[in-house]
C-alpha cells in the first residue's frame, strides 16, 4: 500500500548554507502526493474518486480506487471525470486514462506520460495541457510526436498514457501580484545586464547597456544561443527530427 501524501522538506535552493539554485526561498508549506506514473497496477480497473489540485504541478491530479481497495494518485487526462473508470493493461481499450505499451497504441492517437526507459514510469509530455501523438513506426522504435515538435523513437515495450494532460489552459493563469510568487517559492530576480561586471557575464557598462558585443551567456558564464546542445549526447540517435525542423547533429 502506497502512502499517498508525505510532508515535504523545504531546501530553499540552499545546500550546506549556501545558495546553489537561485530566487528560491520561502513558499507556503506544502505536502508531497506520491504520484503513480508507472502505472504498476496492470490489469486491475480503478474508478475515478476525485480530481484534486497539486501545488507541486500544473496538472490535475486524479485520485483512483482500485478493485483490490488500494488507492493512487495519477496525472489527470483532459476530460476525465469522475466516476469513469481506467486500467493499465496490454489490451486496454483506447480510451482516455488507460495506460498501454506504445506498440498496442494506433498512429495518431495523442498520449501523454511517456517511458524512455522500460519501466522507469512516465518521464517526459507531463506537464498540463501537453500531448504527444503516436507518428508513425519503424522496424524496432515507434516514432512520437513530442509537444516542442521533435519527432523521437521511443521503444515498442514503453508505456504511455492515452489522453492531453488536465488543466488546459494553465498556460493562461495571470499570476495576479508579487505576492502569490512568493508564496510559489519563488524569490526576485534580477535582469543580468543591470549587474555589475563580476556578478553576471552580462554586467557593466555605462548608463543603460544592452548584452551588446558580449555574446549571450548564462550567469554561469556557458554559451546561451546557437548550438547548445551537446554533439556527442547519448539520445543523439533517438531523435528523428529536432524541435523547430531543425537537423540533427552529427
Amino acid at each position: 500500500m502506497i502512502k499517498l501524501k508525505s510532508t515535504l522538506r523545504r531546501k530553499s535552493g540552499r545546500a550546506h548554507g549556501s545558495v546553489v539554485v537561485r530566487h528560491q526561498g520561502g513558499g507556503e508549506k506544502r505536502f508531497l502526493r506520491e504520484v503513480d506514473f508507472k502505472r504498476g497496477k496492470i490489469d486491475v480497473w480503478g474508478k475515478v474518486l476525485a480530481i484534486e489540485y497539486d501545488p507541486n504541478r500544473k496538472a490535475r491530479l486524479a485520485l483512483v480506487l482500485y478493485e483490490d481497495g488500494e488507492r493512487r494518485y495519477i496525472l489527470s487526462p483532459d476530460k476525465l471525470e469522475v466516476g469513469m473508470r481506467v486500467i493499465a493493461s496490454e489490451a486496454a481499450p483506447i480510451e482516455v486514462g488507460n495506460s498501454l505499451p506504445l506498440k498496442a497504441i494506433p498512429v495518431g492517437v495523442q498520449v501523454h506520460n511517456i517511458e524512455i526507459t522500460k519501466g522507469k514510469g512516465g518521464q517526459v509530455v507531463k506537464s498540463a495541457g501537453s500531448a504527444a501523438v503516436i507518428f508513425g513506426r519503424e522496424e524496432n522504435w515507434i516514432l512520437v510526436k513530442l509537444p516542442s515538435g521533435e519527432i523521437r523513437r521511443f521503444y515498442p515495450d514503453a508505456w504511455a498514457t492515452v489522453g492531453q494532460v488536465g488543466n488546459v489552459d494553465a498556460k493562461n493563469e495571470k499570476i495576479g501580484k508579487a505576492g502569490r510568487k512568493r508564496h510559489m517559492g519563488i524569490r526576485p530576480s534580477v535582469r543580468g545586464v543591470a549587474m555589475n561586471p563580476h556578478s553576471h557575464p552580462h554586467g557593466g557598462g555605462e548608463g543603460r547597456s544592452g548584452i551588446g558585443m558580449k555574446h549571450p551567456k548564462t550567469v554561469y558564464g556557458r554559451s546561451a544561443v546557437g548550438k547548445t546542445r551537446n554533439k556527442t549526447k547519448y539520445s543523439n540517435y533517438l531523435i528523428v527530427q529536432r524541435r523547430g525542423g531543425k537537423a540533427i547533429l552529427g
